[in-house]
């Protein structure tokens, strides 16, 4: 534990001692406790942590080791020892699968106290919420008065663990104290009230004539769940290797940007948060922003590395690359709506933009998002022929063009969301910048009509599409970013 902050140490620590004291309780109870149950349930927790592959299903479980989470086909037993045990029981029956679950190599003896400590908590909560409320004999059940208080089990233990891991981000991961909370309990609470019902449905059997084999079969589906879940977590992950890939290669081919994609991507995530647009919608609007110059790669180097004014024809050329990113694109089914926005984002409102000229509402809503995104980053970017604009100066000049070049909508969305949360830019690729690194971003027309001024005036703040440097990396959305779930909870 030496590599850990004194304050992660410290957090751990108290955490484990808080732990220790609920579990010792069970010294406490009388010769009648059920000890056999509270064992029984250890042993197949711990024993589903270690094994490999699904028993029931012999396929292949998701490799907790490298993504740092758990599988979650075993959490009905920890929650049916929620239903079936005394706290004090429930509590001791979670630390032997906690401390022989796979972790992390780094800190290893560190993440297998914490876990085990943070579920012993959590297990002691919820199994005394459970009979705080009252819940009648699970022996001869009644669904109705049993679901409540088995609910209310399940969120309570659900909200221990998102409380205790936000304390984890910032103690060990040095989280920001506004941020280290925000999602964990939401992406939690659904899968554990899942789970919950499982486990119930466990416990039920569990103390029916059938007993406890019987119970075990609720494995099954959630094993074949967890499965089908974990392949979609790994499509997810080639999505992102397909994108990561896209941003390399134009990374390579032009040296002098550096990270516009990726700050495109966070605006606009930013405007589609203050929207309130869909998930799924804001995910494929950051591939939009991060991806918007990829038809850079059709468009000859010399073009792209030129420092000087571009000639007519050559901008004629730059002008083509809304058209190549389209084509590059077009067979990459996951990006959805990304690919109008990759086509459309030099379009404008009042029909001036190219490469069609569209006008008003005819611009898909994704390119009127990212071309807002893109004028701003290419404002509060430094260039090698100016340096960049303070966000204020900005947004106004945004508002300057609003209804004429952007919509007033998402300039709207993007003043609103960069008043809340601010912007760095920075964030994303001050980890990529040398000292004196060139910061380099989209020429925009008043380059290309060889004013090396400022990038409004009167035809506003329009990027022609030669693009900042992207780092090669895709980073998780921002405002709203969960944070990193490396030491987060549910049962390992």
């Amino acid at each position: 534990m030496r590599e850990l902050p004194a304050a992660a140490r410290g957090y751990i620590g108290g955490t484990a001692l808080a732990a220790a004291l609920c579990t010792a309780w069970a010294l406490t109870l009388d010769p009648g406790a059920p000890w056999g149950t509270a064992l029984a349930l250890a042993a197949l927790y711990a024993l589903g942590e270690r094994i490999p592959r699904c028993p029931l299903l012999g396929r292949r479980l998701p490799d907790r080791t490298r993504s740092g989470g758990a599988t979650g086909w075993t959490s009905p037993l920890v929650l049916a020892g929620v239903f079936l045990l005394p706290p004090p029981l429930a509590a001791l029956a979670a630390v032997p699968g906690a401390l022989l679950a796979p972790v992390r190599p780094r800190a290893a003896t560190a993440r297998r106290i914490w876990h085990a400590a943070e579920q012993a908590l959590a297990c002691g909560a919820a199994a005394a919420a459970f009979r705080a409320l009252g819940h009648p004999d699970l022996a001869t059940p009644r669904f109705p008065l049993l679901l409540l208080p088995a609910l209310a089990a399940a969120t309570l233990y659900c909200a221990v663990l998102a409380a205790l891991d936000g304390g984890i981000l910032i103690a060990a991961e040095r989280h920001p104290v506004r941020t280290a909370w925000r999602g964990l309990l939401s992406r939690g609470q659904a899968r554990y009230l899942v789970h919950g019902l499982a486990g119930l449905m466990m416990a039920v059997l569990w103390r029916s004539s059938y007993g406890p084999p019987a119970a075990l079969l609720v494995l099954l589906p959630m094993c074949l769940s967890c499965w089908v879940f974990d392949r979609c977590h790994r499509e997810r992950a080639a999505h992102q290797a397909t994108i990561r890939a896209l941003v390399q290669a134009v990374d390579i081919k032009d040296r002098y940007t550096r990270g516009h994609g990726e700050r495109v991507g966070r605006a606009s995530v930013m405007i589609a948060r203050e929207l309130g647009m869909a998930e799924d919608r804001t995910e494929a609007l950051r591939f939009a922003g991060i991806l918007h110059d990829v038809g850079k790669l059709g468009v000859p180097t010399r073009l792209l590395r030129k420092d000087g004014p571009l000639t007519p024809e050559e901008r004629r050329v730059i002008e083509l690359h809304p058209e190549y990113g389209h084509e590059i694109v077009r067979g990459i089914g996951f990006l959805g709506e990304a690919r109008a926005a990759i086509l459309h984002h030099h379009e404008r409102l009042d029909g001036r933009g190219y490469p069609y000229g569209l006008r008003g509402h005819q611009i898909p809503e994704f390119a009127r998002v990212v071309a807002v995104a893109d004028a701003f980053d290419a404002m509060t970017s430094t260039r090698s022929y100016r340096r960049a604009r303070p966000v204020p100066v900005a947004v106004a000049e945004l508002r300057k063009c609003a209804g004429t070049q952007f919509d007033p909508r998402m300039v709207r969305a993007l003043a609103a969301s960069l008043h809340r949360y601010g912007w760095d830019p920075d964030l994303v690729t001050a980890a990529d910048d040398g000292p004196g690194a060139p910061r380099s971003g989209n020429v925009t027309p008043e380059r290309v009509a060889g004013r090396a001024g400022e990038a409004g005036g009167a035809a506003g703040p329009a990027p022609d599409g030669r693009g900042d440097r992207p780092a090669g990396t895709v980073p998780e959305p921002v405002p709203g970013a969960a944070g990193s779930t490396r030491w987060g909870g549910g049962p390992r």
